[in-house]
């Protein structure tokens, strides 16, 4: 769905305010219990300021033989913690939200969805779905199932990012392309990354399908809606601050974008990328999860704490108008200017390509990223612009990081 994003801003762009840190409390009669190798955190322990790189009670030990937390990331927190946070997360915005202007010149331009000549690529849109190849240790597979819904093995484990399998989420029209895996040729999910609330990337129905021990990593102040779905590993964090499960560290890291799900709760709970790590390889190998996400600032941070990121996830779409979506979804150029800045070996585009949310032609994105590609001179190996339901895997051996731009 076109989501109402923050106008643009005037002179230059303020970074986000950090937000209070969050406390771990029991928000429920009693504390959720203890998961194997997650101990129950300690009643009133403190919690720790993202980024301080301090200890925190019952946080899971990077154990033996792991690779460390990066400088500046504070210790994992312990899987399923209850947690209170702040009523809203409106000061980590980049620029400010749209006022009644802005909608209603949406309303009166019409840009909610590109015309009949945009709309005649759909025909065109990539769509190859194949069985999963294998994942053998060692190894990083990445299936795209469409939109932002990854299916990632890594380090043992298999992770979905915002899984959407729904035919259509609420606004929209129905899917141009068809989920890229069915559901029933899954392996066993381990894991859930979720990026943010909007319904394009929380979708009710597809998590209604996962066995509620399934575990799930989700933003500050999300945690409850899936607490009253009966979900029991639920393990919410704040920027730059990091769990563990199965040798895997999911760390939670800033976007530029924003939440809202609801008349009533703008903004109450955080919105970000993951960057997932399979810890206890003998070459670790790290994937970054944009989510939603304009260009900014973070990118540049984010590749500053997380050098030689192996493979990004970028979206590429639900991009045009740039006045009214500009500040919240990068479009292709950005998205390689993102790439860039993080200093990452690989990109694959995203977020484009399943359902009509932005004004461009539906094709647009895949054209103008693969241009932008060239134009920057990169091998174009290195640009994983797959087909809905593709496959491609990382094998073993490292390359030398390419350097941030």
């Amino acid at each position: 769905m076109p989501h109402p994003p923050p106008t643009p801003p005037t002179g230059t762009t303020r970074p986000p305010t950090p937000g209070p840190t969050a406390a771990p409390f029991p928000d429920t009669p009693a504390a959720a219990p203890a998961t194997a190798g997650s101990p129950e955190p300690a009643a009133g322990a403190a919690a720790v300021p993202p980024g301080s790189g301090g200890g925190a009670s019952g946080a899971v030990s990077a154990g033996a033989g792991a690779l460390a937390p990066p400088a500046g990331v504070s210790a994992p927190r312990a899987i399923g913690e209850h947690r209170r946070w702040p009523r809203s997360f409106a000061d980590r915005l980049t620029t400010p939200l749209p006022g009644v202007r802005g909608f209603a010149r949406l309303a009166r331009e019409g840009g909610f969805r590109p015309g009949p000549d945009g709309l005649r690529g759909i025909p065109d849109l990539p769509y190859a779905p194949a069985p999963l190849p294998p994942a053998a240790p060692g190894t990083v597979c990445a299936t795209w199932a469409g939109h932002a819904s990854w299916v990632l093995r890594t380090g043992g484990l298999t992770v979905l990012t915002d899984p959407v399998w729904s035919r259509r989420i609420l606004g929209t029209p129905s899917r141009m392309t068809p989920v890229g895996v069915r559901w029933e040729d899954l392996p066993p999910v381990d894991a859930v990354v979720i990026s943010h609330n909007h319904y394009d990337h929380l979708d009710a129905p597809t998590l209604k399908r996962l066995p509620r021990h399934t575990a799930l990593f989700v933003p500050a102040g999300l945690a409850r809606w899936f607490r009253r779905r009966g979900f029991t590993r639920v393990t919410e964090l704040d920027w730059w601050e990091s769990a563990e499960l199965d040798g895997v560290r999911f760390e939670f890291v800033p976007a530029h974008h924003w939440s809202k799900r609801s008349l009533l709760d703008t903004c109450r709970s955080l919105w970000g990328g993951w960057i997932l790590t399979d810890t206890r390889s003998p070459a670790p190998r790290t994937l970054y999860f944009a989510g939603d996400t304009g260009y900014g600032h973070w990118f540049g941070e984010i590749g500053r704490r997380h050098p030689g990121i192996d493979l990004a996830l970028l979206p590429i779409g639900a991009y045009a108008p740039r006045w009214w979506l500009g500040d919240v979804h990068a479009d292709p150029e950005e998205a390689v200017r993102a790439f860039l800045d993080l200093g990452a070996r690989r990109m694959a585009p995203m977020h484009w390509g399943a359902f009509v949310l932005s004004a461009e032609p539906v094709m647009e994105p895949l054209h103008r990223v693969r241009a932008a590609w060239a134009r920057a001179s990169l091998p174009r190996e290195d640009l994983w612009d797959l087909p809905i339901g593709a496959s491609r895997t990382l094998g073993p051996d490292r390359t030398p990081p390419r350097a941030g731009g």
